[in-house]
């Protein structure tokens, strides 16, 4: 554990396939170069204005391209992922991560149906935060009795899908879509699946 409070709060990780994409890159340049010796080689001299002035023209377009290209080859040059480790976050700073207040709004219980609205308080009510700094506020402007019923069977029901939560660490967290995407634990898993089916069971929404 106490490697783990000390490692790095990030990974960082290169992005496969940078050899095809500095090959193209290269292949742009010559390209790019070709176009400006082509130009520089066959100058209007002995043309007229207008033929100068447009030569001129697209030189220059040409010129601003080339400079638009460079600048976007070398942001994409070495392109990285960063992989943050939330649980050495949380090991380190937990003391002193700060208290945090959601609220979740509401007003009309046809156009935000009650069992969606219970589902998002129960997935921020799930959050991996420290919970006597997590607080959770439902703001009903309609004044509901339904969502005030939901919200009492989401209190009981949270008793329950909160510890499973914690225990599995399942994802997402939502109850709704956990049971729509998630797929029944097989037999070599008994205590997951007796608690799969329980909290399922219970599942009011």
């Amino acid at each position: 554990m106490a490697k783990n409070e000390n490692g790095p709060l990030f990974e960082t990780r290169t992005v496969k396939g940078r050899f095809l994409f500095r090959l193209f890159a290269a292949s742009m340049a010559v390209g790019i170069g070709f176009i400006c010796y082509y130009r520089l080689r066959l100058l209007p001299v002995a043309s007229g204005k207008l033929e100068r002035w447009a030569w001129i023209g697209l030189f220059h377009c040409e010129l601003w391209f080339s400079f638009y290209w460079f600048l976007t080859v070398i942001c994409r040059w070495n392109p990285v992922y960063r992989f943050p480790h939330k649980n050495r976050l949380s090991l380190r700073y937990e003391k002193e991560l700060p208290g945090v207040d959601i609220f979740v709004c509401t007003a009309d219980p046809l156009a935000e149906p009650p069992s969606m609205v219970m589902n998002t308080v129960l997935s921020v009510m799930a959050y991996d935060y420290p919970p006597e700094k997590l607080n959770i506020y439902l703001s009903d402007d309609g004044v509901s009795e339904l969502t005030f019923y939901a919200m009492l069977e989401a209190s009981s029901f949270s008793k329950q899908w909160l510890p499973f939560c914690k225990k599995f660490k399942v994802e997402p967290r939502s109850p709704e879509a956990y049971f729509r995407t998630a797929v029944e634990p097989d037999s070599h898993h008994p205590l997951m699946l007796k608690h799969w089916l329980f909290v399922k069971y219970l599942f009011p929404f």
